[in-house]
């Protein structure tokens, strides 16, 4: 058969079902550089059409961002970790007029089209072409740190982020998650698997354990081919 129609749609998310007739492969990244190269060269091109796609499927962005229990008026610290092309810093910065934001991605593409979102507020918001890592570069500095459809795709070291979180939040900071959380059908987890997304149902249970939930919900996705998650909690 010849594929290349398939290629074209590929990029376009909301043409999903036209990829089930490819071979796929379990595009998971097995170590912390070859995930850092596999980001790199998906967003690439990804960036060029992210916003005017992802509206279709990563459910949940928006209203994970009116639940947060913060102070609208308070000198906030906030970190998104794989901030991506801005969206959600945009509508941080408009909530929280007082805030500090920090976007961290390691996707130059996806940061130039996050800095033209965010001229307005650039006073404010740090964008910073770096991996969120383990170590004492923000030891108790942040009020909120957000994570966004990221951990699903930081393979195999999701886990490893999630416990340096609380070393980096305020004594009464707290985490938001929201992200894809198990796949219902084997084909769409092999799907996702071939875009470096693993829906496994493997982080809502470490967030329970490690922090303190304020919100902890499982969501149905798109005719309930998928679930997706929400999740806040505070440092314990």
């Amino acid at each position: 058969m010849n594929y290349k129609i398939f290629e074209l749609f590929e990029p376009l998310n909301f043409f999903e079902p036209l990829n089930f007739f490819k071979p796929l492969k379990n595009n998971l990244s097995t170590n912390k550089e070859t995930q850092k190269e596999d980001m790199r060269n998906f967003y690439a091109f990804q960036a060029k059409i992210y916003d005017f796609t992802r509206w279709t499927f990563l459910y949940g962005r928006n209203s994970i961002l009116k639940k947060l229990p913060l102070d609208r008026f308070k000198p906030l610290e906030i970190l998104e970790v794989g901030c991506g092309t801005g969206v959600n810093m945009l509508q941080i910065a408009k909530m929280y007029p007082n805030a500090k934001i920090t976007g961290l991605d390691i996707s130059n593409d996806m940061l130039k089209v996050a800095e033209k979102n965010l001229e307005k507020y650039k006073d404010r918001i740090t964008l910073l072409e770096k991996p969120y890592e383990k170590g004492n570069e923000y030891t108790g500095k942040f009020d909120l740190i957000l994570y966004s459809y990221a951990l699903t795709m930081i393979n195999p070291h999701w886990e490893e982020l999630v416990a340096q979180t609380p070393n980096d939040l305020k004594p009464d900071g707290m985490i938001a998650v929201v992200d894809f959380h198990e796949a219902n059908y084997d084909f769409y987890r092999n799907f996702m698997r071939n875009s470096h997304v693993r829906l496994d149902g493997h982080i809502l249970p470490v967030l329970n354990e490690n922090f303190a939930p304020i919100i902890s919900e499982v969501r149905t996705g798109l005719a309930g081919v998928w679930n997706y998650m929400m999740f806040i909690g505070l440092k314990k």
